[in-house]
């Protein structure tokens, strides 16, 4: 079967305020760490964008993969397609219930007895040794405009399944933060605001052609469109 043929099922992620899947300790624990990944400063964070939120109903079944195209409901995977999406799911869930603990475990070594209970420094101190690298520092973008800031965000050959827990847990903050507000996070479109993007005025604008983000692209690239010189300006060294 099709997803033209799998019902649509008239469901929110909003539609419940708050844990689906997490218990309320994981729930608070994935907020906390979420807005040390993408923190609240002059700008909202991962955790006014409710990135948890987001995480949460990605954990909690097959219902909230697949949006109905005009935005209303979500369609109710069928076969087996449900059961594989099912096995990814289990996997992620492991991950993070571990993950939860691994990060408990580690406040301890810093005076706290779970991971909430540390302050802000300590909390990015954990998150340090889990990922096993010094947190990045601040970015800017020099007098010309270019920058290090990575590929455009179209182009994520990341593999989730693959993932370990922290890099897992950076990637569906990202995800939480700037995905469409169906799948629950970037809530009131905060993460689009960050960055000065409009956004579609609904999902069904993007099936249509109603919206288009035209005015994003470099006007005369060409297929390759990452190989155009204005957007190797944003690559690593």
């Amino acid at each position: 079967m099709g997803q033209a043929e799998w019902v649509t099922v008239p469901v929110s992620t909003r539609d419940v305020e708050g844990p689906t899947f997490f218990s309320q300790h994981e729930w608070d624990t994935i907020e906390a760490a979420t807005a040390r990944i993408i923190p609240t400063d002059h700008h909202p964070g991962a955790r006014e964008a409710k990135v948890v939120r987001f995480i949460d109903r990605m954990l909690a079944g097959t219902l909230f993969i697949f949006p109905a195209a005009d935005g209303v409901g979500f369609l109710r995977m069928e076969g087996r397609e449900a059961e594989v999406w099912q096995e990814r799911i289990e996997q992620r869930r492991q991950f993070y219930r571990e993950g939860i603990k691994e990060m408990d475990r580690l406040a301890q070594e810093f005076g706290g007895g779970t991971f909430l209970e540390l302050g802000e420094a300590d909390q990015d101190a954990v998150l340090e040794k889990l990922s096993g690298a010094a947190k990045p520092g601040g970015f800017t973008l020099d007098d010309e405009g270019g920058g290090l800031g990575g590929a455009p965000a179209g182009n994520q050959p990341v593999n989730e399944d693959f993932l370990e827990f922290f890099p897992l847990l950076v990637l569906n903050t990202r995800q939480g933060f700037y995905g469409d507000p169906v799948y629950g996070g970037n809530e009131n479109r905060i993460g689009w605001g960050v960055i000065g993007f409009d956004g579609p005025p609904s999902l069904a604008s993007t099936m249509d052609g109603s919206y288009t983000t035209r005015k994003y692209m470099v006007e005369g690239a060409e297929w390759p469109y990452d190989r155009h010189p204005e957007v190797l300006r944003y690559r690593r060294p």
